[in-house]
């Protein structure tokens, strides 16, 4: 078992924890996408759910605990997903969540933040300014600062897919994962390197947002100028050095990918599988196109991870 932040005894009992309507999410092999890139292909759909993305997982167990601890506010920075999420949770369990956005956040994202629940700052500049935001107000207010992939709750949440990959009956060579904080990449890791340690576990970033993959390859933490990608999700740069860490214990492989890629990822999802995905659930798709040698006559899997895309920009993308 690999040695990380992570703990599998607390990744079983999650799912005790996390309200069903976020686990056990379809898992299931796509003939058609298969043929068209040259391999086996199974989807695991995370869009499945009220906040359609994988993240509620996560701020379950984040919310419980609050919870259990009597504390009633809390704060986070969020590309769009983490903020739906935590403000579904925060409102079931009672506590009162502000989440700090970029102005250049999916318009959709946003709205889906406010009919949360949630409040929502918006702020000039990328994620890394909400952050900075984010931290303070957490300290003007005296509040829980809630970090994605940095507290281990949201990546022991994520890692219950894992839970759910490892019990397939179907086994797998490879899991393809998107790769932004790394939250689902080390949790899912984890757990298959834990429970299934022969599946080549790969994470896939955007060429135009590498500061994650370029840090694992370099074994230590490499920041980057101004993101330039669709994939809004995935598109941090400023990696956390624990995270960091995990990731390397857990991951055989992070690759990047060209935004055509991407793009043509989400079309063939949407002509192969009849799904509307967001940019980053398409990742591992893309990395498929890009060394289909690599993969050719192997099992994959593939996590699509989101689907909270604004539909202008989605046709523009994908042509439709």
């Amino acid at each position: 078992m690999p040695s990380t932040r992570l703990d599998l005894d607390r990744i079983r009992a999650a799912r005790g924890i996390i309200d069903p309507v976020f686990l056990d999410t379809p898992l299931y092999q796509c003939d058609a996408l298969g043929r068209e890139l040259g391999c086996t292909v199974s989807i695991k759909l995370e869009t499945a759910n009220p906040v359609r993305s994988f993240k509620a997982r996560g701020t379950e167990l984040v919310a419980r605990l609050l919870a259990d601890r009597g504390e009633t506010e809390a704060v986070c920075a969020s590309a769009g997903n983490l903020g739906q999420a935590l403000g579904w949770s925060g409102r079931r369990r009672g506590v009162r969540v502000t989440v700090v956005a970029s102005r250049m956040a999916p318009a959709i994202k946003l709205d889906r933040i406010r009919a949360s629940g949630a409040e929502l700052e918006v702020v000039d500049g990328d994620f890394e300014s909400a952050r900075e935001r984010a931290a303070h107000l957490a300290r003007l207010r005296g509040i829980r600062l809630v970090e994605d992939s940095l507290d281990v709750e949201t990546c022991e949440g994520a890692a219950t897919i894992g839970l759910e990959l490892a019990d397939s009956a179907a086994p797998f060579d490879a899991v393809l994962i998107a790769l932004g904080g790394g939250a689902m990449a080390t949790g899912v890791g984890f757990v298959l390197k834990s429970l299934s340690p022969d599946v080549e576990v790969i994470c896939v970033q955007p060429a135009g947002a590498p500061a994650m993959t370029r840090s694992w390859h370099q074994r230590r933490v490499v920041t980057t100028g101004p993101t330039d990608t669709i994939a809004d999700g995935v598109a941090g740069r400023y990696p956390i050095p624990a995270v960091l860490d995990d990731l390397i214990a857990v991951a055989d492989d992070a690759v990047l990918v060209r935004e055509a890629s991407i793009v043509t990822g989400m079309r063939m999802l949407l002509e192969c599988a009849g799904l509307v995905v967001e940019p980053s659930a398409a990742l591992g798709v893309a990395a498929v196109l890009e060394d289909r040698d690599r993969f050719a006559g192997r099992h994959i899997a593939t996590v699509i991870c989101g689907s909270n895309v604004d539909m202008d920009a989605y046709r523009s993308w994908v042509q439709v």
